[in-house]
């Protein structure tokens, strides 16, 4: 026998091709007993994953969707459980190859170990290729077929503007309340939501129940009926009807709710709208809160909105003492902003603002002297003991004039317009309304603390006032209430401006 002296007692030859390897049970080296055993034998190499283009969801059998990023943990596990033979050998590791993401291609590499000899374990590396097939979902193919909804939830308000359906569409998207709606249409007094299950079109009806006074009718309509199982198809719809009063209204009390509310007086204004109307006399500083079910026994409506407010200068301001929360009791003595220079017109109103108006301010009011009000209430009220002039809210015109662009945004619902375009005048009413909207956010913290606000890629400019700069634009509102930076919330989806819905 020839001595070989490179073999050592450490070291035998394979018995198959003769090459020199560490003894081993098998006696013969990684390649050989490659050649002989396929452990990947019974694992597809190629398989096909369903992908919703609409949703963006993929499929996990049988019938689940669900939303996952490309090579995320996610993914990784639901590609992982469309390989049939995977647990019959043990997963060392696994992970993405990267591919194009527009290739339709995902393409893994796995790590796998099984017992192929006696006391003996092989390891092998190999790549699998998902190709992605497109398909349609069951929530995404209702939503593009014609009378699939099965619930609808219409809220309406019957007001001149759409600053309720403003706020209420924020506190919406803060809330994901739409997350389980199909269609969201955008109609002449209010918005139409869409449900493929009744029972989330009741969870809509219970949130808006929660944030606002309303009164909700249902209703339902047979579709199909089979008399071999008794089972019947219906369609449910839930009508809402929101309280036609926003804050910031002027409010006359029948005097029925003005007597139970503890005889406040009639002549009120809304500094407040929760779950109910929130009234309070300026006089006074007496507050009451009207619940739903008192308004609606006796319905009534504003006598006037904010778009009747004028501006007035603030002469002087005289405090009579006492204090409710943010709110101070003075003497105001105001004159309109149009008169000043011309005449030497004053008036005289008790206010609930004495703590943050000084002289020279300009403020909001209603003007109750030279006003004509359509309303049974008030003109049942002695003229002689009314206001010439009831003061709402602070105003900063010479903010305004600077023309400074706005560095932040809102998000908006994906809404269905109405089948008709809106005429010109309607389209510039809410763009007005709007703005308006936005103004409220940017004068009261306490408004803007209940809604999301995002920081905007370019400021902004104002739209009511992109005239030049005048003399008084270089003054600057030492009070006037900035939005700061740790506000703002940063816009992650920076493409997709609109929240999506399914």
């Amino acid at each position: 026998m020839e001595y070989r002296p490179e073999l050592t007692t450490q070291q035998i030859l394979c018995c198959s091709c003769g090459t020199t390897i560490p003894p081993n049970p098998t006696n013969m080296c990684i390649n050989c007993i490659r050649n002989q055993v396929d452990i990947t034998e019974g694992i597809p190499k190629h398989a096909t994953i369903c992908f919703c283009r609409n949703c963006e969801r993929y499929l996990q059998p049988p019938m689940l969707w669900v939303a996952c990023q490309l090579e995320s943990r996610e993914l990784l596990a639901l590609c992982l459980k469309k390989l049939k033979g995977l647990n019959k050998v043990r997963l060392v590791d696994a992970g993405f190859i990267w591919t194009e993401p527009h290739s339709k291609r995902i393409k893994l590499k796995l790590t796998i170990q099984k017992e192929v000899f006696t006391s003996t374990i092989l390891q092998q590396i190999f790549e699998v290729e998902f190709v992605v097939s497109h398909q349609q979902c069951d929530d995404c193919a209702k939503v593009m077929a014609q009378n699939t909804w099965k619930a609808m939830v219409q809220v309406r308000q019957k007001v001149d503007h759409k600053r309720t359906f403003l706020y209420l569409e924020q506190l919406i998207i803060k809330h994901s309340a739409h997350k389980d709606t199909i269609n969201i249409k955008e109609c002449k007094d209010g918005l139409d939501f869409y449900y493929a299950s009744r029972s989330h079109a009741l969870k809509m009806v219970e949130f808006l129940s929660a944030i606002t006074p309303l009164k909700s009718k249902a209703s339902e309509q047979l579709i199909s009926t089979d008399i071999h199982s008794g089972t019947s198809n219906y369609k449910f719809s839930y009508s809402i009807e929101l309280v036609p009063i926003c804050k910031d209204d002027l409010l006359c009390l029948p005097p029925k709710i003005a007597k139970a509310m503890g005889n406040i007086s009639p002549l009120v204004i809304c500094y407040r709208i929760g779950n109910s109307v929130h009234a309070m006399d300026v006089n006074t500083l007496a507050v009451a809160e009207i619940s739903t079910q008192t308004y609606w026994r006796t319905p009534f409506h504003a006598l006037a909105s904010v778009k009747q407010l004028t501006e007035y200068y603030v002469l002087d301001v005289e405090p009579c003492g006492p204090v409710r929360g943010k709110y101070v009791l003075a003497d105001i003595q105001v004159a309109k902003a149009q008169d000043v220079g011309r005449n030497d017109t004053t008036y005289f109103a008790r206010s609930h603002l004495g703590g943050i108006l000084n002289p020279g301010d300009s403020v909001m009011g209603y003007d109750i002297a030279s006003s004509n009000f359509n309303n049974d209430a008030f003109d049942a009220l002695h003229r002689g003991s009314l206001p010439d002039v009831i003061l709402i809210k602070k105003a900063y015109p010479s903010h305004r004039k600077r023309n400074k662009g706005r560095n932040w945004e809102l998000r908006q619902l994906q809404k269905e317009e109405e089948d008709m375009a809106p005429r010109k005048q309607d389209q510039e009413r809410i763009e007005q309304d709007y703005e308006m909207f936005l103004r409220d956010l940017e004068e009261d913290p306490e408004l803007r603390s209940t809604v999301n606000l995002y920081k905007a890629d370019k400021p902004k400019k104002e739209n009511d006032y992109a005239m030049a700069e005048d003399s008084e634009s270089d003054y600057e509102d030492e009070d006037f209430p900035e939005i700061q930076l740790d506000e703002l919330l940063d816009n992650l989806n920076k493409q997709k401006r609109t929240i999506q819905t399914l």
